[in-house]
């Protein structure tokens, strides 16, 4: 297993950039076992939260072990706050980083498959939503999406103000920085039950969904009402509960979860 950081320049956010990769390049056979087949490897895009960066996942979980295990390259990008969309703005397109031009410059780099079926995208919190954001908007890039404890917060941005906001990142002000013009984000491709109902409309193929989030999460009832959302549009999802709040502990036993539910021995 190769854990490497890579500074990459991206168009896309007009500056060079860093980003964590787990490669199974270099891993060790015994003697007696049978060797992994020589060929592109397939690839999950995992999203870290709010106020992290590209060195969360492996910090916090043992997606590093894990991964190697599936014989499954991990590429960890920063989202800079910046919820995984496009900045009209700032001209800052982390939608299309994350969803054409991550992969493209990444499969150059370290020989990883660019078939469809062999590019996965997942995320917590703020990477949920973008993991799920993305992974319908580049419906035809990602075949699978899943999302842990995602910040499924549509209805809580439309509602924001400046005065009321415990954080920084809760106020009205923040979200028009991200999300641009708030009268507009209903309908829009950051409105992730509009990108469903667009994709129905067009008779796309949806990557498979998966979506987690524990019992004592602040966000659980958020889960739940997407969950029901995509259910009542009759779109397959893979649904779990289970007990933790918004924390690593539960993001670490279910990101396991999610890489059994990936077809990564297919």
């Amino acid at each position: 297993m190769a854990i490497l950081q890579a500074n990459i320049f991206s168009k896309c956010l007009m500056r060079t950039v860093t980003i964590h990769a787990v490669l199974p390049a270099d891993r060790f056979v015994f003697p007696g076992q049978k060797a992994p087949e020589e060929k592109p490897s397939k690839t999950l895009y995992l999203l870290h939260g709010i106020f992290g960066n590209y060195t969360d996942w492996v910090a916090g979980t043992r997606i590093a072990p894990w991964a190697m295990e599936k014989n499954l390259a991990v590429i960890m990008p920063s989202g800079d706050n910046r919820f995984y969309v496009d900045s009209e703005a700032t001209g800052e397109a982390y939608g299309e980083f994350i969803g054409v031009e991550l992969p493209t410059l990444c499969e150059k780099l370290f020989h990883l498959s660019a078939k469809r079926e062999d590019r996965y995208i997942a995320g917590l919190s703020m990477g949920g939503y973008g993991a799920i954001r993305n992974g319908l908007k580049y419906h035809d890039r990602f075949s699978y999406a899943a999302g842990l404890s995602s910040g499924f917060i549509l209805d809580g941005v439309l509602q924001s103000t400046n005065e009321a906001a415990d954080l920084p990142t809760h106020k009205r002000s923040f979200y028009e920085a991200v999300f641009g013009n708030l009268e507009k984000l209903r309908g829009s491709d950051m409105d992730y039950k509009a990108l469903v109902r667009k994709l129905r409309a067009q008779g796309a193929a949806f990557p498979k969904l998966y979506l987690a989030c524990g019992t004592e999460d602040f966000l659980i009832a958020q889960n739940r009402d997407f969950h029901q959302y995509l259910l009542s549009e009759g779109i397959e999802v893979t649904y779990e509960e289970g007990p933790g709040a918004h924390e690593w502990n539960f993001w670490d036993t279910y990101i396991k979860h999610v890489l059994d539910w990936l077809p990564t021995n297919e």
